[in-house]
């Protein structure tokens, strides 16, 4: 993995102070209770915790999708809970983009159509988003399975078509929320090393979400999320 904190990347995301708590029963299960990190720019991070420890709400916050109680999210500068709705919307479409542990692919689209979408929310032609979509799919080796439907993809496959939706609008970062966990561990090599392919040759900044200690002992900037509180160690 390309690593964080060399002194030559500037900073693209810093999540300060973060706090999130939410209602459970009769009171509230504080999730987040300060938790901070600075992404560079071109980097590989992973963010480690165990299953319930906040990590995919810290990604929903960092991403602009959930609002934290208290703290701040700056992206190249910019805070983003200042954002207006529209200027937040064009954050979470053009800016981020999101893979999932489940790749909520729709069924009743084609893997081209699929990975197409956002292009075509964000105003592309239908011209455009092909063609983007078509150098994408060539590019993560699903290129020849572009015409086939969610449910005729392998699991590695539905992935790899999620990563591609997930560049079509060539976003700076990309959220990945638990992304091997529904893959083999041949599957989850290999979209391990695509990511860190991406990272070097398109320059985006990717963050892994994970509990499976094998992503985050893979090197580079490891953030581990303990009791609401990040930790940070560079490989």
């Amino acid at each position: 993995m390309r690593t964080q904190g060399k002194g030559h990347c500037p900073l693209l995301l810093v999540a300060d102070n973060i706090h999130k708590r939410f209602r459970s029963g009769e009171g509230f299960l504080e999730v987040l209770k300060g938790a901070s990190l600075a992404l560079d720019a071109h980097s590989l991070a992973v963010l480690s915790g165990p299953s319930g420890s906040g990590k995919s709400t810290l990604l929903y916050i960092i991403g602009g999708l959930e609002k934290p109680d208290i703290g701040e999210v700056t992206y190249k500068g910019d805070f983003v809970w200042d954002f207006g709705a529209d200027r937040l919307d064009r954050y979470r479409n053009r800016n981020v983009g999101f893979v999932f542990q489940m790749h909520y692919l729709m069924p009743d689209f084609t893997a081209l159509e699929n990975v197409m979408m956002p292009g075509l929310i964000a105003g592309l032609s239908f011209y455009e988003a092909s063609q983007k979509g078509k150098e994408l799919m060539t590019q993560l080796s699903i290129y020849d399975r572009k015409d086939h439907y969610p449910n005729q993809l392998s699991g590695g496959e539905q992935q790899r078509t999620a990563v591609a939706r997930a560049l079509v609008n060539s976003p700076e970062l990309i959220l990945a929320d638990e992304p091997t966990g529904n893959l083999d561990r041949e599957n989850a090599e290999s979209l391990l090393k695509l990511f860190e392919k991406l990272v070097e040759t398109t320059g985006v900044s990717i963050l892994i979400a994970t509990h499976d200690t094998r992503v985050a002992e893979s090197g580079g900037v490891t953030f581990t999320l303990s009791s609401g509180r990040i930790d940070t160690k560079t490989g």
